[in-house]
């Protein structure tokens, strides 16, 4: 059986703009998630050795969760200029790699993901999601995990492999009970509001007592802390919508690959471009191309190329 890298792809470009300074091209393009981008496909490559990599891009909000839930992550903040003018270089440079990208209109990339991963888990394929989403916890188990980026915040932890061992450890529950973990304390990045006060720990510990989310409200009159008992009874139905919106589609039908060809000599060209010339002279080597001679001076204007930093 293969192995499957399933990118999460505005969540690895994200990390990757807020990892590197504010890179630009002499004419002031922003290039510093480009330079990630490629770096950490790379990385990422060396280190896993996939038989396959599916790269997954979001097209606007879920249909179905904006319908249950007008405010779905509504209070988002717009995506940083700098890092929306790179998205479609982003997309152009993963094709010229030679990988595959997926994106479906209404329907949000979480869910064409982790329902992409169970399927091949269930053919018995191994299956690596590179995400930071906590939402991803709750397909881990034998032949899936999850690769987290390094955080932003602590770029020296590197990347961390989340096994359903670690989804316990990390979060106090197992895999099948995140989206009722999810439930109680909420989610701010999606703005799914959990029960005021409800924290990990408290959360963790009633779905230990009682088992799922509807046993949790079955149980409220025997809750702890007491001042929870008549909150949670009253917030019943608000619950349940809430682990609707938090539990991943996993009935959407496969997804088909554009499978590519990697394309070199694009790719060396569309980074010289971005006058990303270390990057081009790195994808030169793993690809065999000849080096132009060297340019005597670089052109005015152009900042240095980062150097591999704990992201890559």
């Amino acid at each position: 059986m293969a192995k499957w890298l399933l990118v999460d792809g505005f969540n690895l470009a994200y990390r990757c703009f807020h990892a590197l300074p504010e890179l630009t091209r002499a004419d002031g393009f922003p290039t510093g998630a480009l330079h990630g981008w490629v770096k950490s496909l790379w990385k990422l490559a060396d280190q896993e050795a996939p038989d396959a990599t599916l790269v997954f891009f979001d097209r606007g909000e879920s249909a179905e969760r904006v319908a249950l839930h007008a405010a779905y992550k509504a209070q988002r903040a717009p995506m940083p200029d700098a890092l929306r003018a790179q998205i479609d270089p982003i997309r152009e440079l993963t094709r010229a790699m030679g990988l595959a990208g997926i994106e479906q209109e209404g329907v949000e990339s979480d869910d064409l993901l982790a329902a992409e991963a169970v399927r091949l888990a269930e053919q018995g394929h191994e299956v690596v999601i590179v995400s930071s989403d906590k939402d991803f916890a709750q397909v881990v188990g034998p032949r899936i995990s999850i690769l987290l980026p390094p955080p932003s915040a602590a770029p020296k932890l590197g990347w961390r492999r989340l096994d359903a061992a670690g989804v316990v450890e990390k979060f106090g529950v197992p895999p099948e009970r995140i989206a009722d973990y999810l439930a109680l304390v909420g989610d701010t990045a999606d703005n799914i509001p959990g029960i005021a006060g409800v924290g990990p720990k408290t959360a963790a510990k009633w779905l230990a007592e009682c088992g799922g989310l509807e046993d949790v409200i079955a149980r409220a009159g025997e809750l702890r802390p007491e001042r929870f008992r008549p909150v949670v009874a009253a917030e019943a139905d608000r619950l349940r919508l809430n682990r609707r919106l938090t539990t991943l589609n996993l009935a959407l039908p496969p997804v088909a690959p554009a499978w590519r060809t990697p394309r070199p000599a694009e790719l060396v060209a569309m980074l010289e471009g971005y006058e990303m010339r270390t990057t081009a002279a790195e994808a030169r080597r793993r690809h065999g191309l000849e080096s132009p001679a060297p340019a005597v001076h670089p052109a005015a204007g152009v900042p240095p190329a980062p150097t591999q930093g704990e992201l890559f």
